[in-house]
């Protein structure tokens, strides 16, 4: 869907340096959200999930667990917490 089609949801900048609104297109489908400052917090796993739920009309969804599709969500591993388990 082009910018100036209707049902854009919204308006690019205009024409700026090296930025052209004529170059917006729909990505394929991806998602990444991180603190910044390496904070782990359930939130960004909640986020992570939202941007999972948002993907589902471009076919992530997991569906094919011998093939994948690539839909899926990564988190760092409870190292410490693991070998104490």
């Amino acid at each position: 869907m082009s910018h100036k089609e209707p049902g854009f949801r919204h308006n690019p900048p205009e024409r700026q340096g090296l930025y052209d609104p004529a170059n917006e297109h729909d990505a394929c489908g991806l998602g990444f959200i991180a603190h910044i400052k390496g904070q782990k917090s359930h939130a960004i796993v909640s986020q992570g999930l939202q941007i999972l739920k948002n993907l589902t009309h471009r076919g992530a969804t997991g569906a094919d667990a011998l093939q994948g599709d690539g839909a899926g969500i990564l988190v760092q591993m409870p190292d410490g917490f693991l070998r104490r388990a």
